[in-house]
């Protein structure tokens, strides 16, 4: 008998997470109606555009943050959730904009990372508004796995 592999789980389980994507909704209808931006707190921050790819067996984030300075992006990981937290903010005050179409304030974006994995594993890279993530040895090497969905009506 060969012995059993043990399943990691799907690593994307989570990673949009339902107020981030609603944030983002709601802040492209407010901007379009009002036609500016506020200040905003966590609790209805803009969220960066963000991909989540496998490279071999590491697992990668990449969040689009142009015009974000490094002193502003915090990566914390705790209790399996990587967050990623910063502003992005005007640059300079005595500045009369005529347009304003970037989102600015506080963003967040928290994702659950696969069971196991360890803030040594853990790498983050920032260049030209560009903050990759790595986290070594997460991705699952099976992929996803298709789910077979269960219905007592049948068509």
């Amino acid at each position: 008998m060969a012995p059993q592999k043990k399943s990691r789980g799907n690593p994307f389980r989570g990673v949009l997470d339902m107020m981030s994507e609603m944030n983002r909704i709601s802040d492209t209808m407010s901007n379009l109606e009002s036609g500016t931006s506020q200040p905003r707190g966590y609790s209805d921050a803009w969220s960066p555009a963000t991909d989540i790819f496998a490279r071999g067996s590491d697992l990668f984030i990449r969040c689009e943050l142009p015009g974000v300075n490094l002193d502003d992006v915090e990566v914390s990981f705790s209790h399996g959730y990587l967050t990623i937290a910063g502003e992005r903010k005007r640059d300079d005050d005595d500045v009369v904009y005529y347009a304003s179409e970037r989102f600015l304030g506080t963003f967040r974006r928290e994702i659950t990372l696969p069971e196991g994995v360890k803030e040594a594993d853990i790498s983050a890279r920032f260049d030209d508004g560009l903050l990759e993530v790595k986290v070594a040895n997460a991705a699952d090497a099976d992929g996803p796995r298709q789910i077979t969905i269960q219905s007592r009506k049948r068509r």
